[in-house]
């Protein structure tokens, strides 16, 4: 019998994080996989970041995790998204060296003394009296630990298509994860299943790149991680192509060897990263969609194809792909496949992402019914500090909507029945404006530190930076630019002018002037040479104050209403005032607030009013 205080099953980007998480705050940790070759592994497209996903990756960073600093440390290009529009969805993206970043990330792991790998198959829960005590793993060794984390991604019972074949595996490559559906199950927590999917990957050597058009890094880079010295890395482009009326004529000769449209898979795939077959079949009247080709490393031939997600048989696959201008003699080195899996529905956990039925056990990552690498590496750092709050009967560590992507990643979660993998998007949020990228490190640093995962030296640097932010507003607020015929004949370049003298930040509100602007016209700007991330945020503050006060007002509002919990022994049953609908989903849910049960999918306004009053009385 082996004992540890925390098992983390599954060691993708949820179970490094929560592993590592765990083990630095001094739990004595053990981290299991089915295989230890493929730790970190990025099963699809290696990248990380893009719309709202590079806040996570961002937030992930300031709290103490360590996603950024690996996408830093291995990335092939960087590129700012949506750099021309506002800040609230601009956003970081990373095409990252597939081994390297699995080396890298591992390094990490191994270095860490209070942490211990183990390749094994977890087949069982041991819950003693309502709360987790251990695993048994499939050679029947018993494990011991006072806290459990589920991370166990597309494993649990997965099943892989390829046409009309399908074959028991969580990835390609990779056996399913038997025995622990059948444990939940037992222990009254409910398993649904969901499918996802995977292109091919083709060699670089067979392609026709002159073909398609190039798609270069940028030349001023920007990096996830907070944390200085981030590393100088040679770039590499990716390209576009897209699909031809032979592609999609492709496609839909061959859909009945599909399994999804030959109803062989029954869970839901992701409704923003579809399959191509579903593309063509739900935008016909589009003639051509989209394909990027990016390299998976430095040192491979290997090429991913994103968008071109498909479950059709491999001999059809090799016909759509050499029907793409670029590929017509292109040598496909994997099949792209479909893979269904079982899921644990969220509404079963806490925010904390603890189970409501089994304490001590929490779930983080595909299990919870997300999709993507960022989602997953968020919630396994909640889960692997709550883990700690837990043993040492600590408050448990929630997120709000207001500070943090995160918050609106759980919240969602936990609130909405959601029945297909959950993307983290920026229309998800209603406070986009307040948590953008670059303000991770002010919204969550201190929380980061606080918890014990964000050094003193990081924290006091930190400190330094937001103090430079405020004295740079404070000087533009008080600095005037006098309208010289030179100052004037600059502006004219940004189609504006001035008449008298203005005050730097007045003139930084207009819309077509920068920081950068104010450089040229201004000496004393120019020869402070603050660093970029202190200007640009000082530039965001100024330049939206107006917007982020009226957001902020707004958080204001809902801070009422989370203010007013909810009884966690309330009868939903009794309240005969409410309608039916609204008793059974907040019976299924259980909201911890007001501000949350109004959140619920069909839950109507009227009934959030009753609620009130009865909750008041």
């Amino acid at each position: 019998m082996f004992k540890y205080d925390v098992i983390v099953v599954g060691a993708g980007h949820a179970g490094c994080e929560a592993a590592l998480s765990a083990a630095k705050l001094g739990l004595k940790t053990l981290l299991t996989t089915l295989n230890i070759e493929n730790i970190a592994l990025m099963p699809c497209n290696p990248a990380i970041g893009g719309p709202a996903k590079s806040c996570l990756v961002r937030e992930i960073d300031a709290l103490g995790g360590v996603m950024g600093i690996v996408a830093d440390a291995t990335y092939m290009q960087m590129k700012m998204l949506n750099s021309s529009r506002g800040p609230a969805v601009r956003a970081l993206r990373a095409q990252s060296d597939k081994r390297e970043y699995m080396h890298y990330m591992r390094n990490l792991i191994e270095s860490e003394e209070n942490l211990s790998i183990k390749q094994t198959m977890v087949t069982e829960l041991i819950v003693k009296e309502g709360a987790v005590a251990g695993i048994i793993d499939e050679y029947g060794l018993i494990y011991e630990a006072g806290t459990v984390i589920l991370t166990t991604g597309t494993s649990l019972s997965g099943r892989i298509f390829v046409g009309l074949q399908s074959t028991s595996a969580g990835r390609l490559g990779e056996r399913a994860a038997e025995g622990l559906s059948d444990s939940l199950r037992k222990n009254g927590i409910e398993i649904k299943k969901l499918k996802t999917g995977t292109p091919a990957r083709v060699d670089a050597r067979t392609i026709d790149y002159t073909a398609m058009t190039i798609q270069p890094p940028d030349k001023e880079l920007n990096f996830f991680s907070f944390r200085p010295n981030r590393p100088v890395r040679k770039q590499y482009p990716c390209y576009l192509t897209r699909t031809t009326e032979e592609t999609h004529n492709i496609i839909k000769s061959n859909l009945d060897k599909s399994p999804m449209y030959s109803g062989l898979i029954h869970g839901v795939g992701p409704r923003y990263c579809p399959s191509i077959e579903d593309k063509v079949v739900r935008f016909a009247h589009n003639p051509s969609h989209h394909i990027f080709i990016e390299p998976e490393g430095k040192d491979t031939y290997e090429v991913y194809v994103q968008g071109f997600s498909t479950s059709l048989p491999a001999d059809v696959q090799i016909k759509m792909l050499r029907s793409l201008p670029g590929l017509e003699k292109v040598h496909v080195i994997k099949p792209a496949y479909a893979v269904e899996y079982d899921y644990v529905p969220a509404v079963q956990l806490s925010h904390s992402l603890m189970t409501n039925r089994i304490k001590g056990l929490f779930c983080a990552g595909q299990i919870n019914g997300t999709s993507g690498y960022e989602e997953a590496a968020a919630q396994g750092l909640v889960a692997g500090i709550n883990a700690f709050n837990f043993l040492n009967t600590k408050e448990l560590i929630t997120f709000s909507r207001s500070n943090s992507y995160i918050g609106t990643l759980i919240d969602d979660l936990v609130t909405k029945d959601i029945n297909e993998p959950y993307r983290m998007l920026t229309s998800r949020s209603e406070y986009r404006l307040l948590l953008r990228q670059d303000n991770a490190d002010e919204r969550l640093t201190s929380l980061g530190h606080k918890v014990g995962l964000i050094s003193d030296e990081q924290y006091n640097r930190f400190l330094q930076k937001q103090e430079c932010i405020e004295h740079e507003i404070c000087r533009l607020q008080n600095e005037k630019i006098s309208p010289t015929s030179e100052v004037n004949e600059v502006l004219a370049k940004y189609n504006t002018g001035i008449e008298r003298g203005m005050k730097l930040a007045d003139l930084l509100k207009r819309p077509n002037i920068t920081y950068n602007t104010l450089k040229e016209i201004h000496d004393k700007t120019k020869e402070l040479n603050l660093p970029k991330d202190v200007y640009e945020e000082a530039e965001i503050k100024i330049k939206y104050d107006g917007y982020i006060n009226r957001q902020n007002k707004q958080v204001e509002i809902l801070d009422r209403l989370e203010k007013i919990k909810i009884p966690a022994d309330i009868d939903y049953s009794k309240l005969n005032h409410i309608s039916a609908e609204t008793r059974e989903k907040l019976e299924k849910i259980r909201p911890v607030t007001l501000a949350q049960a109004s959140r619920i999918g069909g839950v109507k306004p009227a009934d959030i009013s009753v609620l009130m009053v009865l909750l008041n009385r």
